[in-house]
């Protein structure tokens, strides 16, 4: 009779998920086949023909939207994000490690953006700068306003990672002889190493994906997110299928590489 329950568990968990998976890449599936479109093929199904035309199309000159640049600005943007978060979020998985005054204070503070609409913090930033005259761009305000929305992850992630974290590892390199710097070079960072790459994928995924945080503040310049926004109400062609296939080929590669990374690390650390 258990065994009989948990296979029907087994079951529902497994459907459950398969629709979740479809209901996820089923949409990405038709953006994916339609940017395969012929040079005369146009939003919708039926294809007309298959090409890499609207790929090639991207890295040419367009009448609405420059692909290029706003594709750097969001990866620029999202690189600065990353070392933000990771060096802040491990200085206060440090800090937390110990009670200080103000601890509660500044941890609540930190989450706190997380339950005020996106949308909000977007508009108040954008007005505040306005208000001391200066101009919003995407790389101070809108900068701003994507920590306020990665920082609290990294730092929630930090605070489960050093509160498994077992200090008698610190306490035996110390004991035989290293200092506070070789014991956080040699013992500490090694072990949270593959939590950091985590950290740092979390802010730039979060980052590059981020409409409402920067509909406000990027001021004259669009990011991707915002591109491909003002796109969908005047493009007719493929183009914005084949952007999509491209700028998620990307996503995945990055989430790749991440895990090459992790693994890579676990290796060595196993060899050591």
């Amino acid at each position: 009779m258990h065994h009989e329950k948990r296979t029907f568990e087994f079951y529902v968990l497994a459907a459950f998920f398969a629709l979740f998976v479809l209901f996820l890449y089923g949409p990405l599936s038709a953006v994916f086949i339609l940017s395969f479109q012929g040079p005369n093929g146009g939003l919708t199904f039926p294809m007309n023909g298959a090409s890499l035309h609207w790929f090639f199309n991207l890295f040419e000159k367009q009448a609405v939207g420059d692909f290029g640049a706003s594709f750097s600005r969001s990866l620029m943007l999202g690189l600065m994000v990353m070392v933000v978060n990771v060096v802040v979020s491990l200085m206060a998985g440090l800090a937390f490690r110990r009670r200080f005054p103000g601890a509660n204070i500044l941890f609540y503070g930190t989450v706190a953006s997380l339950v005020v609409p996106s949308i909000i913090i977007s508009l108040g930033i954008g007005v505040v700068f306005n208000q001391l005259g200066l101009q919003p761009a995407w790389y101070s305000s809108a900068f701003g306003a994507h920590l306020t929305w990665t920082l609290p992850f990294g730092v929630l992630i930090m605070f489960a990672v050093f509160n498994r974290f077992s200090p008698s590892y610190e306490e035996a390199a110390r004991d035989l002889g290293a200092s506070s710097w070789q014991t956080f070079r040699h013992v500490l960072l090694p072990m949270i190493a593959p939590s950091l790459i985590g950290v740092g994928l979390f802010g730039f995924t979060l980052s590059y994906d981020e409409f409402a945080r920067t509909l406000m503040t990027s001021g004259t310049y669009n990011t991707l997110p915002l591109e491909i926004y003002g796109m969908t109400t005047n493009v007719t062609t493929p183009v914005l299928y084949a952007l999509g296939t491209v700028t998620t080929l990307f996503s995945f590669s990055v989430i790749l590489m991440a895990l090459l990374v992790i693994l890579g690390l676990r290796r060595r650390a196993a060899r050591a």
